[in-house]
């Protein structure tokens, strides 16, 4: 899940021409380079959310690099945007980002000399500024393997053309991702409260689409600090929802026998990585008719 993924929409899924999206086509608004990140499966998304021609909030309760919210909101494919992300690091960059005085995040990333020195320097600092903890997941995230910023993940020796800690590091681009936001800051709500929480207090309202997008049953506790979720739980209350979701899964006997359980519809849908590796992830619905 470390990797960008690139979907193969089949005619007989999707009623389309088959073929591989190119994940290149996306606009990347994210600053993050986020592992499990849903960048490939943006054009499924669009789809989804133009069952309506105005979506009055989209919510997205495991926010992580949040590309579905952003995608949203700066497409005008929902009025409001709700992000939720318990991480603490993740959610500092999202608290400084969407708070109208990103400036200093933007200018620090600009003007930061990615050496080793600096790297260790930033980062052993103590009792850091939410401003300072939101810059260092940043560094952290564009400098460690796959973007993981869970504890154990190693730092990029070599990475592109023998490119080292440099690989991942746009400073520009991600001085303009951050900025751009002001754009859309109006529309978007986040919160760092607990995704169940989120889910629990707003499944009652039948205009709400849900966009969630859990750690998952395989890949979770390497990729994520706040890996260990009840999965059981959430199909139970995702069930209960009287708006339309989209939940998405590692496709798995566990996960299928979850959704038979409790009703809910579902299509396998294969991928390749960049590496050219297949698999395949589930897309759990309320209906599969878009």
């Amino acid at each position: 899940m470390g990797e960008q993924m690139e979907i193969f929409e089949s005619k007989e899924k999707w009623n389309e021409p088959a073929g591989i999206v190119n994940v290149a086509s996306v606009p990347q608004r994210s600053p993050f380079r986020y592992p499990g990140g849903k960048t490939w499966l943006i054009p499924v998304v669009r789809k989804w959310l133009k069952q309506e021609n105005n979506v009055e909030c989209l919510i997205e309760p495991f926010a992580g690099g949040a590309i579905v919210s952003l995608t949203a909101a700066f497409e005008g494919l929902a009025k409001k945007v709700r992000m939720a992300e318990i991480d603490e690091e993740i959610a500092a960059v999202w608290e400084v980002a969407l708070n109208g005085k990103n400036r200093w995040l933007a200018e620090k990333i600009l003007h930061f000399e990615l050496i080793q020195e600096n790297i260790k320097a930033e980062l052993s600092k103590q009792n850091k500024t939410i401003q300072e903890t939101a810059f260092c997941t940043i560094l952290k995230n564009r400098i460690s393997h796959g973007g993981i910023i869970a504890k154990g993940s190693g730092i990029i020796k070599n990475g592109e053309n023998g490119k080292g800690i440099h690989s991942r590091w746009y400073p520009k681009t991600l001085y303009n991702r951050i900025i751009a936001l002001n754009l859309v800051k109006d529309k978007i709500n986040f919160t760092s409260k607990d995704a169940f929480e989120i889910i629990d207090m707003m499944k009652d309202n039948p205009d709400n689409y849900f966009f969630i997008d859990p750690p998952y049953t395989v890949a979770g506790k390497r990729l994520y600090t706040h890996y260990k979720i009840n999965h059981k739980e959430l199909f139970s209350l995702v069930a209960q929802i009287k708006g339309k979701f989209m939940l998405t899964y590692d496709d798995t006997k566990e996960v299928r026998d979850l959704a038979g359980k409790y009703n809910l519809l579902y299509k396998s849908i294969p991928m390749k990585t960049t590496h050219h590796l297949k698999k395949n992830e589930l897309i759990i619905s309320d209906n599969l008719n878009w």
